[in-house]
């Protein structure tokens, strides 16, 4: 499917990091960018330079992906691209010693349950909701296609390293469901392929030191440096334009293979 003004995308997780990237890239090949996100200065501020739109979605919450869907389609038309990336990746040991006391404790359930919820669930209810709209459109490729979502996984899903039970579990979920969806989506015509990126370059990482920064980098085999969220959205724009990239996940990675820590 080519990137064009006729077409409508919404990015999730879109105010900052991959999803940011990814927005004002579409903005550039031509789409119309709807900017899903909880960051509304932010969110407002990248849709404002781009000339998209920003609505703060929850997308674990159906009325506010809901919501957000209508007033993008208000705005631009029902979408024929979905991106997901809206994501939290918190670290907890299955088992931890508490500091002051030194006591044992498993891993917060509520966190566990949040992580999932957040990534997984919020990934799944948005692709659903998406591409019921998406079945009722005008095919614009010759083989019948409607439109494209790309789901973000992680290497985590299949290098947890210690601390990522739950976020690789989302993230393996992600990979679990991408052929399947796209299965179910083959006779709409819609298709969905996963991006397992490594080690990037996101405000997850701004906070960490430079020389911890480096190493990170380092241990990349080639490239040896953290990935830059525009080369996640240019593959983003690959899977658009290649209309057999279908039900697959692909590692973008620089040959990473994660250790235990």
């Amino acid at each position: 499917m080519q990137l064009d003004t006729s077409v409508a995308a919404v990015v999730t997780g879109a105010a900052s990091g991959l999803g940011e990237a990814t927005a004002r890239l579409l903005a550039e090949h031509g789409a119309r960018v709807a900017l899903f996100d909880l960051n509304e200065e932010r969110g407002q501020a990248v849709a404002a330079e781009i000339g998209g739109v920003f609505c703060r979605v929850d997308v674990t919450d159906d009325g506010s992906v809901a919501a957000g869907l209508a007033a993008a389609r208000a705005r631009h038309g029902q979408e024929r691209v979905l991106v997901n990336c809206a994501g939290i990746a918190p670290g907890r040991k299955t088992v931890s010693r508490v500091r002051d006391t030194g006591a044992l404790v498993g891993h917060e359930m509520a966190l566990f349950r949040t992580t999932i919820e957040v990534n997984l669930v919020g990934t799944y209810r948005m692709i659903a909701a998406s591409a019921a709209g998406m079945a009722g459109l005008t095919p614009v490729t010759p083989d019948g296609g409607r439109g494209v979502i790309v789901t973000t996984a992680s290497v985590a899903a299949t290098d947890g390293q210690i601390g990522q039970a739950a976020y690789s579990a989302s993230k393996g979920g992600i990979l679990g469901l991408t052929l399947p969806v796209a299965r179910d989506l083959a006779p709409f015509g819609i298709r969905i392929v996963s991006i397992m990126p490594g080690l990037f370059y996101t405000p997850l990482f701004e906070s960490v030191p430079e020389e911890v920064r480096t190493a990170l980098g380092a241990s990349v085999p080639f490239p040896s440096r953290l990935g830059r969220p525009e080369e996640y959205a240019r593959l983003v724009r690959a899977i658009i334009d290649n209309d057999m990239l279908n039900g697959e996940s692909i590692r973008l990675d620089g040959a990473l293979r994660m250790q235990p820590k």
